[in-house]
């Protein structure tokens, strides 16, 4: 690819995240192709996703290469499908507050795991075992990028939406965080008390972050800064999958699963759901007094 070509390509898609009016197409899409459509979109996303991280490995350079083809290319695909179906910029994947709001999800994040750890290993339920892997911190810092931006795109992004305009937010809260458990039943070694845990402190949790900001930036931060600490940093196993490559530590958790969270990991320990109770709270909080809880919106309304 010559010179030009690729600075044609990347000004073409910075245009897809452009704040500016979108130029109508003259045809007015049905309701259920809006709403159905991008659900089915983001799906293959995720398939395709999928094969790039199994072809990846755990090869470090690879996989990182492989979590910032599938995040650019996700968002990409999407901001395409909401200009192509809803007629309107993309102003919940705003550039303009794109690195403040990831910089301060990936915090959030980071900082909700540490201290759900740090209350594990306060009981004696956290240790580490072997040396330290600086190749897994880079394995699982691509793939974890991938994982968050692809996984916030449909059950923020699209589900959420969906659900938000056919329910209102309340409904679109409770049922994507459902939802968002649910397809962590596919993992291996999942539990159904851990696919409830996660519907509960990740799914309530982005979903409320998402309500009171109406940006994807910063659900998506939480979520990659929560996975990155848990497997990257910490070593614990995310979501019953075992075997992921070792982060930085290879870390061991023993005793009740009431604490630790068992075989699922940290995730499904009830010291998770109360920690991620937290910020639930606030933003519900805050999406409430800003006017972001929205009845659901009639067949006939507006866009």
């Amino acid at each position: 690819m010559s010179l030009g070509s690729a600075q044609s390509l990347r000004i073409r898609y910075e245009g897809l995240f452009a704040q500016t009016p979108v130029e109508a197409s003259g045809r007015e899409y049905p309701r259920w192709v809006r709403l159905g459509a991008p659900v089915l979109v983001i799906a293959v996303v995720l398939a395709v996703s999928a094969g790039i991280r199994a072809v990846a490995g755990s090869n470090p350079v690879l996989s990182l290469l492989a979590g910032a083809v599938i995040a650019l290319g996700g968002a990409g695909v999407y901001a395409a499908v909401v200009r192509r179906l809803d007629g309107r910029q993309v102003t919940e994947l705003d550039p303009g507050t794109a690195v403040r709001s990831l910089r301060t999800g990936t915090v959030i994040g980071l900082a909700l795991f540490t201290a759900t750890l740090a209350v594990i290993a306060l009981f004696g339920g956290y240790g580490t075992e072997g040396g330290v892997s600086v190749g897994g911190v880079l394995t699982l810092l691509g793939i974890m990028a991938g994982v968050a931006v692809t996984e916030e795109l449909l059950f923020r992004g699209v589900i959420f939406r969906v659900l938000e305009e056919l329910t209102g937010t309340r409904g679109a809260l409770a049922i994507s965080a459902l939802l968002f458990g649910g397809l962590h039943l596919l993992n291996p070694g999942a539990t159904v008390w851990g696919a409830l845990a996660i519907a509960v402190e990740g799914g309530l949790m982005l979903g409320a972050v998402y309500a009171a900001t109406r940006s994807l930036w910063l659900p998506i931060g939480i979520h990659f800064g929560w996975n990155f600490a848990e497997s990257g940093l910490f070593g614990t196993t995310v979501s019953g999958n075992d075997d992921a490559p070792t982060g930085l530590v290879h870390g061991v958790l023993s005793g009740p699963d009431a604490l630790t969270g068992g075989a699922f990991g940290p995730e499904s320990s009830f010291v998770a759901i109360l920690v991620c109770a937290i910020p639930t709270w606030v933003y519900l909080r805050r999406a409430a007094r800003a006017g972001l809880l929205h009845p659901r919106k009639r067949a006939d309304s507006p866009r």
